[in-house]
């Protein structure tokens, strides 16, 4: 599928790189007529994969901003479709004014996104208003007008997913979502990003910046008196990622114990590598059963009371359970990537991970106490 339309008559085609790929999947198939088999080829995807995001784009129709969105792209000359088996497969080309750049929208996502990231904004549009209004509603009570954009560009992020309904009505109101913070930040920090000639000089990284999120944490070193706090990114861990997340009840998904439990091994895991070598292979334990020990003789394998400890929790959550704690807790390696590593459906690895903390958290509670410090 193509990202950029060809020229109409003469005319610049209009950018529209910045459309989401799911959105390019539900046009491509309900305009078009691509199959989702066709698709999934395409994109290296799984049908069931592709399947689940056209069916989500459907239901998204009921948003005002992204109903229109969807019927602009689909009728837009600038946009087409295009797959690796057929290039008839095109959408109808028309002349719209509701077309909109994807710079104009890097542009405007800067200052909109922005200003709805202050406490109490929030996006306000109705049916017959051509552009819609930042409002924030201030502590005493009053509602201020902070900024006005264009419907085609809040239809944008709408499609993007860097806002959400809030209220629906004669108004519908919108706020930011995670997602619209991420992006934000991301383009603020390409933004600032300065321009280097060539070397080997390590620059900023935008795409990085939109999944940090920096805060401090307790550093425990063994046999330190005191606990420092340094600056860290909090993001970095599936296992805080998927903390934050929500379940059908409102409720944490994973506990506050559950994620103490991540963070014990975790520390014991780094502990462990400590010294000159600092490549010791832990893929032993990726294996079924306890075979193999991490008992060494030199100082090169790192501190033998952190490594006990690793060991002992690995092996008492066995093969699987174990898998996931050590790649998710310890190598930071993703649920997603972690799923296809193991051969497990999608979307599992969560609930695994969710088991492997509840007996990890058993067992740090049964050998050394709920209380104890994460490193002894």
């Amino acid at each position: 599928m193509a990202g950029q339309g060809p020229e109409q008559g003469g005319r610049a085609a209009i950018r529209q790189d910045w459309v989401p790929e799911p959105v390019r999947w539900y046009l491509a198939h309900t305009v078009c007529g691509c199959s989702i088999r066709a698709l999934a080829r395409d994109a290296g995807r799984n049908p069931s994969t592709i399947l689940r995001h056209v069916r989500h784009q459907e239901g998204r129709r009921d948003d005002p901003l992204v109903d229109r969105g969807l019927e602009a792209l689909a009728h837009s000359a600038a946009f087409h479709f295009q797959t690796k088996e057929s290039s008839a497969m095109t959408a109808p080309i028309r002349e719209t004014p509701d077309a909109v750049d994807g710079t104009v929208i890097d542009q405007e996502a800067r200052r909109i996104l922005r200003r709805l990231s202050e406490s109490g904004a929030f996006l306000a549009i109705a049916p017959d208003m051509e552009r819609a209004v930042v409002l924030k509603q201030t502590d005493g009570g009053e509602t201020l007008r902070i900024a006005v954009v264009s419907r085609p560009v809040a239809e944008a992020f709408a499609l993007n997913d860097w806002i959400a309904r809030a209220h629906s009505g004669r108004v519908v109101t919108y706020r930011i979502t995670s997602v619209g913070r991420a992006a934000l930040k991301r383009m603020l920090a390409d933004q600032a990003r300065p321009e280097t000639g060539g070397g080997f000089c390590e620059a900023p990284q935008p795409f990085a910046d939109q999944h940090r999120d920096w805060g401090t944490r307790n550093v425990t070193g063994e046999g330190a008196g005191t606990s420092p706090r340094l600056r860290a990114n909090m993001a970095e861990s599936p296992v805080n990622l998927l903390a934050r997340r929500k379940d059908r009840g409102g409720r944490p998904f994973l506990a506050p114990d559950l994620v103490a439990a991540a963070e014990r091994l975790r520390e014991d895991f780094e502990l462990a590598q400590m010294g000159p070598r600092v490549t010791q292979n832990w893929d032993r334990f990726l294996t079924a059963g306890a075979r193999g020990t991490l008992a060494g003789g030199g100082p090169a394998e790192g501190p033998r009371a952190a490594r006990d400890r690793v060991a002992a929790a690995l092996r008492d959550l066995g093969p699987g359970l174990g898998d996931v704690a050590l790649r998710c807790c310890c190598y930071l390696e993703g649920l997603e990537s972690a799923e296809r590593r193991m051969g497990w459906s999608a979307r599992s690895g969560k609930i695994v991970l969710r088991i492997a903390l509840q007996r990890l958290a058993r067992h740090y509670a049964e050998n050394a106490g709920p209380d104890t410090d994460l490193i002894g």
